[in-house]
């Protein structure tokens, strides 16, 4: 184990020199890096929008325009159909996902089936060759009636290809907006994940995304008022549409557009030359040149209606033809106005409305101090994991911290192979994997005492201890790496970047801890030739111990049981505080501009917003307020106007940094998710356990991980923390760290069964848990100096998220020792042990078998 090949050496040593290529440009400044070479200066981590500042857009295409759409063609089919037919009908209209018609003459039924019989043909899904859908199909209704149906398959395609279509739409409008690496694309059926990073405007990115931009021009219906159409039935090609003005000027406008904006190919803004007011001048393929000219000419002294998303902007009298295939449009816009319409027209129109569902925006100020917060909390975990290892080990504690600091180096090189985004949470992953990174390494070197007290020579002890240790590291973190993964599946942007920054740590660890690490020991071995331990181990003072865990287990069981039940009753009565990702709503963090916030101000000038119940209370510093918006009545655009006029109402006094908003779409589904995702955990995890040791051992560890859910979520309840995503990628990281104590533990009690077969069950627990001691206290303290690190300087974003880890950590070691391992006892592992041996095992006064049975000679 201990002997390298030279190209293993160079392979070691070749992985470790990449990585620090790859990873070392982390450390500059993207300043310092313009004059190096693309290959060199790409490998950088992304930062995520909370470390940089940007937008986090959600949206969401609603099914309902689809089908109107749908509806309003296929009626307009069926009138050409029919007309073109000579077929003369009556009751021509569409309701849901049905349209009907009544054929005036029996005679002509069956010619009317035959007319209508194309709208029935189907048509190509365009996703694989040979396939087909059915969007419509038609039925008879009885008297001469004819009803045709669009089929869910169909509306499914069509909503598939709404989806598709506007997110080329929406690639070009961002794009015309100047910012850079947007990152764009699709979300289950009918959604659009849209993030820009470092944008300093993100209510000007909502309000093009906002807009379908369809644009057409129309004529302006004058055989009657508009008032008069309002107040009785207007004709049945024309409708009513308001102009943009304040207050909004009627029109009576046909239906049928002379030209849309699906024939512009140029659209600018400019300036007014008679006036200098700014307008958007725009220029026709030339088919649209050819139909706008001769609409202009047949229609010369009348007025025709610019309409954009069914608002009249402009409705101007045609003086003579417009036969260039230009003109302009003109509608008291600003500037931005000017602009963003030019860049709507220019990026075509949207298929459907897109409703904003979820906003995550985060100013670059706040970025900034997240960045800090994070480096300072990740240096501060890092140094004091390694003074702890070297207190504890010596010389062996410096090799684990060098094999650290690779593990560091190569997480990150990782990070940027993958092109992972580096989020707040994905730094808390990273402090994670420096707690945890040591486990490995106190595994394997608790192996190496263990053989060397034994009596074995050194060199065979060390390689034992690597070689038995690996098994138990494989286990303890395959488990970690299954709640990693259904993290991923489950969770969205941020979470998903501590998946990941997680995941990518378990695998880095494992390599440093068993390669590197084995390969140091190997030179030192060959340099030194050593015959003892080095004098620096100090893990010495937990040997010994024998401590009758298993004597209390009935009274721990008893009061484990009996604050369960009182976090069941508290969550049944009292609930949690369930943040804006599990009920909607809207939180945003602002900064004062000058001097101190004024708290009750900001209350008194929300309340007469009728918001419903808004909070404001300060955090951090003077100068911070946390402001958070009940859930609006009116589905999600509705949130999104509560936005505008909270921003309208402080954006005077006060710096937005930060803004979320959920609306009750998102808020639904997370909440499924996540029991999916909790339950999807548990049962991967007891699956695993199961094949690798016996079901006794799976039960154990489902019944420990419901014990340190309830603990944790009784936490919540009792202190009002705010429950929102984070908290339950909490939940299941603990759930991973728990189960990689639990493991370790089950994997001593298996080896111990196997090694004394006549042994109690209890006392077997007991050695076992004595055995791994050093190594539980050791790990759950490295990891919870990093989390404690993590707490108090990581920022106030994720300090409720560290606080539930610091003390899911503390319950996670009590439940490994307290709950999974003496359930064991209760499904009778071992069978020849009875009730009666383990009772006289528990009765002995505190004596386990003698010092030796810590040694692994225990006296029966």
């Amino acid at each position: 184990m201990l002997h390298f090949s030279r190209w293993k050496t160079a392979f070691i040593w070749l992985a470790v020199l990449i990585s620090v290529v790859i990873a070392s440009p982390n450390l500059f400044t993207d300043k310092q890096l313009e004059g190096m070479p693309n290959w060199y200066k790409h490998n950088k981590v992304t930062l995520g929008l909370d470390l940089q500042g940007g937008s986090h857009i959600m949206l969401k295409i609603e099914r309902s325009d689809i089908v109107k759409e749908r509806l309003e063609t296929i009626v307009g089919d069926v009138r050409t159909q029919l007309r073109d037919a000579n077929i003369k009908y009556s009751g021509l209209a569409g309701n849901g996902q049905q349209i009907q018609v009544r054929i005036s003459d029996p005679a002509q039924y069956e010619a009317a089936k035959t007319a209508l019989r194309d709208l029935t043909l189907p048509v190509s899904s365009g996703t694989l060759v040979g396939t087909s859908i059915t969007e419509v199909t038609m039925s008879d209704g009885g008297d001469s009636l004819l009803r045709l149906n669009l089929t869910d398959d169909g509306i499914a395609y069509r909503l598939s290809s709404a989806v598709s279509q506007s997110i080329e739409v929406v690639r070009r409008r961002v794009d015309e907006v100047g910012t850079t690496e947007p990152l764009i694309q699709r979300q289950g059926s009918d959604r659009i994940i849209v993030q820009v990073p470092g944008l300093q405007d993100p209510q000007r990115l909502k309000s093009l995304l906002n807009q379908t931009a369809k644009l057409s021009f129309r004529m302006v219906d004058t055989t009657m008022p508009a008032q008069e159409a309002i107040n009785g039935r207007p004709p049945a090609t024309s409708e009513v549409l308001y102009s943009q003005d304040d207050p909004p000027v009627p029109y009576l406008v046909e239906r049928r557009a002379l030209v849309s904006g699906d024939n512009l190919v140029d659209s600018q803004a400019s300036f007014n030359q008679q006036n200098n007011e700014p307008v958007v001048t725009f220029r026709f393929d030339s088919r649209g040149a050819q139909r706008f000219a001769q609409a202009t000419q047949q229609n010369v002294g009348k007025p025709f209606a610019i309409v954009l998303d069914n608002q009249v902007i402009s409705a101007p009298v045609i003086r003579e033809p417009i036969i260039g295939g230009s003109g302009q449009i003109s509608g008291n816009f600003s500037v931005q106005g000017a602009n963003d319409l030019a860049v709507l027209l220019r990026a075509g129109a949207l298929p459907a409305t897109l409703t904003v569902v979820e906003e995550r925006t985060v100013g670059p100020s706040l970025g900034s101090d997240s960045i800090n917060a994070g480096l300072m909390a990740s240096a501060i975990g890092a140094i004091g994991v390694v003074i702890f290892m070297f207190i504890f080990y010596g010389f062996f504690g410096l090799l684990a911290n060098i094999a650290l600091i690779v593990n560091i180096v190569m997480l990150l090189a990782v990070l940027s192979i993958i092109g992972s985004t580096l989020t707040l949470p994905g730094i808390a992953g990273i402090v994670l994997t420096i707690g945890m990174a040591v486990d490995s390494n106190v595994l394997i070197y608790e192996r190496i005492r263990e053989e060397v007290r034994s009596g074995k020579p050194l060199i065979s002890s060390l390689e034992n201890g690597f070689t038995r240790a690996f098994a138990t590291i494989m286990d303890a973190n395959i488990t970690t790496l299954i709640v990693a993964s259904v993290l991923f599946y489950m969770g969205t942007g941020p979470v998903k970047g501590f998946a990941v920054t997680l995941a990518v740590g378990i695998i880095t660890t494992v390599f440093t801890a068993y390669t590197l690490t084995a390969w140091m020991f190997g030179v030192w071995v060959r340099k030194s030739r050593p015959k003892h331990l080095p004098k620096g181990i100090r893990t010495a003072v937990f040997d010994g111990k024998d401590i009758p865990f298993m004597r209390y287990r009935r009274y721990v069981f008893i009061l484990s049981g009996a604050i369960m039940l009182v976090c069941i009753g508290g969550f049944a009565t009292k609930g949690l505080n369930l943040g804006i990702d599990f009920q909607g709503g809207s939180v945003i963090e602002v900064k004062a501009k000058q001097g101190d916030a004024d708290i009750a101000d900001i209350r008194d000038r929300l309340s007469q917003l009728n918001l419903g119940e808004i909070q404001a209370q300060g955090f951090g510093t003077s100068q911070d307020v946390l402001i958070r918006i009940q859930a609006q009545d009116g589905g999600e655009n509705a949130e999104q106007s509560a936005i505008t006029l909270v921003r309208g109402e402080l954006e005077d006094k006060y710096e937005f940094r930060r803004v979320e908003v959920v609306g009750p779409a998102v808020s639904g589904d997370l909440t499924l998710t996540s029991t999916i995702g909790i339950a999807l955990a548990m049962f991967a995890i007891m699956i695993y356990i199961w094949v690798r040791f016996e079901w006794q051992f799976a039960l154990g560890a489902i019944i420990s991980m419901v014990h340190d859910v309830v603990f944790t979520i009784g936490l919540f309840v009792f202190l009002g923390i705010e429950f929102n995503l984070t908290s339950i990628a909490a939940i299941l990281t603990i759930i991973g760290y728990s189960l990689n104590d639990t493991v370790v533990i089950y994997d001593r009690i298996r080896e111990n069964l196997r090694r004394y077969k006549k042994m109690p069950i209890s006392m077997i627990i007991d050695v076992s848990l004595n055995q791994t001691l050093s190594r539980t206290i050791l790990t759950g303290l490295t990891v919870m100096l990093a989390l404690l690190s993590l707490y108090l300087f990581g920022g106030e974003v994720i300090r409720s998220f560290t606080f539930a880890m610091l003390f899911g950590v503390g319950i996670g070691v009590f439940s490994s020792v307290y709950i999974a391992a003496p359930v064991l006892i209760a499904f009778k592992l071992r069978s020849s042990g009875n009730d009666a041996e383990d009772e006289k095992a528990d009765a002995k006064n505190g004596t386990i078998g003698g010092k030796d049975a810590v040694g692994g000679k225990p006296a029966i």
